[in-house]
């Protein structure tokens, strides 16, 4: 039975302060009101990482992850955060091949296939990010872009590797615009994706790995998206940073 979850992306936001305040609104809120077994995930700046996990003790279905994390074990790497640092101050999840990352720095699949064994061999948890721009949506070339971040960047793994990867598919025109993948576009990448897995690996595989939409979603829309068969949760960008909205998304899966 995969497992369901709404995971945080706090992105470059909040101070330390800010930062402890929310998170202890979101645990507090989630003892109180999530009732069914699903996982809520918050993966903050590098600054929070130590605290939260200390506030998220005794809360077993209330993760911390870190939003990025360098491929090398250690290094002369000036300002990057290592996978094993990431795994020291308690947090089990990383978010890996966000569009921003990819846009913005540069991250290609290869990179991010490196990324992805150093994170697993440091017993995280990566969040693996795919998706398509609009204008490869608009060429009628997602499904191809879709195929290739997974083929390059994470079917280089054993089934048992890849059990213990989360992926997310964010459409990029869909992030932080206000406009969402209707309910069956995000659908239709889902299974296309669980099918490309089961493809790979075996129909068992595909069944148990938990495939997060990513792409300006909010309490509003979760329902209709959670719905789907093949949609098992939501990398939640700007609600995140609101408790109440954060927390009823969370509450789609009571």
């Amino acid at each position: 039975m995969r497992k369901k979850i709404v995971a945080g992306n706090w992105k470059m936001n909040l101070d330390y302060n800010e930062g402890l305040a929310l998170f202890s609104e979101i645990i507090n809120m989630f003892k109180d009101e999530a009732t069914g077994q699903q996982h809520a995930v918050v993966c903050s700046p590098f600054i929070h990482l130590h605290s939260l996990v200390q506030l998220a003790k005794g809360y077993h279905n209330v993760g911390v992850g870190a939003q990025n994390a360098h491929q090398a074990e250690a290094g002369a790497y000036t300002g990057e955060i290592s996978a094993k640092m990431v795994k020291s101050v308690g947090a089990g999840y990383v978010i890996l091949g966000h569009s921003e990352r990819r846009q913005y720095f540069g991250e290609s699949n290869e990179l991010l296939a490196k990324k992805t064994d150093t994170a697993l061999a440091h017993d995280l948890t990566p969040i693996f990010c795919i998706g398509e721009t609009l204008q490869e949506r608009e060429a009628n070339q997602h499904f191809d872009i879709i195929k290739s971040q997974l083929v390059d960047g994470i079917f280089h793994l054993d089934a048992t590797q890849f059990g213990k990867l989360v992926i997310a598919y964010e459409p990029v025109w869909a992030i932080g615009t206000g406009v969402t993948a209707s309910s069956d576009q995000a659908q239709e990448i889902h299974a296309f994706i669980r099918k490309e897995i089961a493809a790979k690996y075996n129909q068992q595989v595909a069944d148990d790995t938990t495939i997060l939409y990513g792409g300006s979603c909010n309490p509003k829309n979760a329902p209709e998206l959670f719905a789907q068969p093949d949609i098992d949760g939501g990398l939640i960008g700007g609600a995140s940073l609101k408790s109440r909205d954060f927390i009823d998304i969370v509450k789609v899966f009571n």
